[in-house]
This record gives C-alpha cells, sequence and structure tokens, in this order.
C-alpha cells in the first residue's frame, strides 16, 4: 500500500536529524535530573528506582539513535545500489533488523515511560483501584506493540501500512494515548485536589500548581506527539516515520522536566512541609 506525504527515504533522512538534535537536547535534561536526585541528597536519601528509570530512558532513547543512524548509513550507502529497488524499498520494508530493532526499543520506552505516569497516580492516590483501567489500557499498549514488531519480523518486505500489520499499530498507538491520558489526568486531579484542601492552611505561595503545571505540560507534549502520530499513520503519510523517531527524545524529555521542576521547587525558601507529600508522590 502506497503512503503519502514526503518519500520515504526523505522521512528517514529528517527524522535522523530531528531526533538527533532532541537527542542532545535529552541528555542535557538527563544530567539536570542527576543532579535534581541528587542534590543535597545523601546516598541512602536518593530515589533508586528514578534513577534507573531516567538512566534506562537515555540508555534506550541512545540505543534506537544508534539503529537509526545505522538504518540511514545501510539505505542510503551500503545497499543504495544493491537492495531492489533502491533506498526506498530499503526503507519501506519492514522486515528489516534494522527497523524491527528499533521499533521494539520505542515500544519497551513507551511501555517504561507509561508505567512511571501509572505508579506515579498510585503513589498520589495510595488506591490500586484507580489504577486498574491505565493497567487494562498499558497492558492493551503492551500486547498491541509487541505483537506489531512480531509481525514486522516476520514479514515479508511488507510495507507499515499494510493492512494486517496497521491494525495492530493502530491499537497501539492509540492504547498508549489512552493510556497517558488518563493517568495524566488522575494526577493532576489528584494533586489539585489536595492542594485546594490545603490551601487554607498554608501562609505563603503554594509551589505545588507550578509542579502541576509541569505535569499537564508534559502530558500534552506527549500526547500531541503521539496524536499526530497516529493521524499520520491512519493517513497513510510517511510523515509518521519522523513523529515517531522524534518520540523516543521527547518521551525522555517528558519525564526529565518533571523531576527538575520538582527539584527547584524542594529547594526554594517558601517550600513548606503541607506540599511535600504532594511534590514527593508526583516525584515517584
Amino acid at each position: 500500500m502506497a503512503s503519502g506525504g514526503m518519500s520515504i527515504d526523505t522521512a528517514v533522512t529528517m527524522s535522523a536529524s530531528l531526533e538527533g538534535i532532541l537527542y542532545g537536547f535529552s541528555v542535557l535534561m538527563f544530567i539536570g535530573t542527576i543532579w535534581a536526585l541528587t542534590y543535597n541528597r545523601r546516598m541512602q536519601d536518593i530515589n533508586r528506582p528514578l534513577a534507573v528509570v531516567a538512566v534506562l530512558l537515555l540508555n534506550l532513547s541512545t540505543a534506537h539513535m544508534v539503529v537509526d543512524i545505522i538504518r540511514v548509513e545501510y539505505g542510503l550507502v551500503k545497499y543504495r545500489d544493491t537492495y531492489p529497488g533502491g533506498p526506498s524499498a530499503f526503507f519501506t520494508d519492514v522486515s528489516q533488523d534494522t527497523y524491527v530493532i528499533k521499533h521494539a526499543f520505542y515500544v519497551i520506552q513507551t511501555l517504561l515511560a507509561d508505567g512511571v505516569m501509572i505508579y506515579r497516580c498510585y503513589v498520589v492516590w495510595q488506591s490500586g483501584l484507580v489504577i486498574i483501567l491505565p493497567c487494562v489500557l498499558w497492558c492493551s499498549a503492551a500486547v498491541t506493540g509487541f505483537y506489531a514488531v512480531y509481525s514486522c519480523s516476520q514479514a515479508n518486505s511488507s510495507s507499515i501500512f499494510a493492512k494486517m500489520l496497521a491494525q495492530w499499530v493502530t491499537a497501539f498507538f492509540a492504547s498508549t494515548i489512552a493510556t497517558n491520558v488518563l493517568s495524566s489526568g488522575l494526577l493532576a486531579y489528584r494533586i489539585w485536589t489536595i492542594e485546594h484542601a490545603v490551601s487554607m492552611l498554608r501562609a505563603s505561595k503554594s509551589n505545588v500548581m507550578p509542579i502541576m503545571r509541569v505535569l499537564v505540560d508534559a502530558a500534552i507534549l506527549y500526547t500531541m506527539v503521539l496524536f499526530i502520530a497516529l493521524v499520520c499513520f491512519v493517513c497513510l503519510n510517511s510523515g509518521v516515520v519522523v513523529v515517531v523517531d522524534m518520540a523516543m527524545p521527547i518521551m525522555s524529555i517528558a519525564f526529565y522536566m518533571v523531576l527538575i521542576r520538582i527539584a527547584i521547587n524542594r529547594n526554594a525558601p517558601s517550600y513548606l512541609s503541607t506540599t511535600h507529600g504532594i511534590s514527593s508522590g508526583a516525584e515517584q
């Protein structure tokens, strides 16, 4: 099935370039996140699970970036004159090892980022019932995502827009968008209600609302990227290649920006004990 929009080789080249720019920014954000997790803290007080997640996000983004560069080099240089159909046919072929590996990294990182959001929601609400639906949606994203990657590995020079593969990819995008929107909404609502309840007990300006704004901004940023990717995919537009590759570092950036905002609030002079529980929950 033919795709619309820009040519596939142009899309791949553009996606690698834009991903590289955003990856560099995510590395700087990672450094800031490690500072946020360790500044003025003893070793035993460092949130090790969050540090591990931050490192995993960086490693997955790095691995995806490396595979993307190799894929571009293979398509435009190594197999340019030997692959049947040229670079366009090479980049369209979803059965290529580089294609399968890079999208396996994408699915894993998506599940990791969504899982952290669900965990934050659980910590703030302190209720397992609240996260039942987000967990079901997360499982749906895991099943559809990994099956889509498996289908790519078993395909025979098929396009990503092939009907049998497209239905799984569409379900994956829809599931992860729903997971992110629902978890972010529940988290923001809980923080707002707690903040509203304790606002009368606080004499100084709230430091929690900036955290909620960053949580919402990060959720909107990530959700918009996924929505654009879904629209491009449904419209059979090759721009989905660009958006999906950009989503890798954007996921990391959205995660890092929340932790850095919390660290800034934690070190602010007006940071009071009434906001500590909310910020700790969001940081989790």
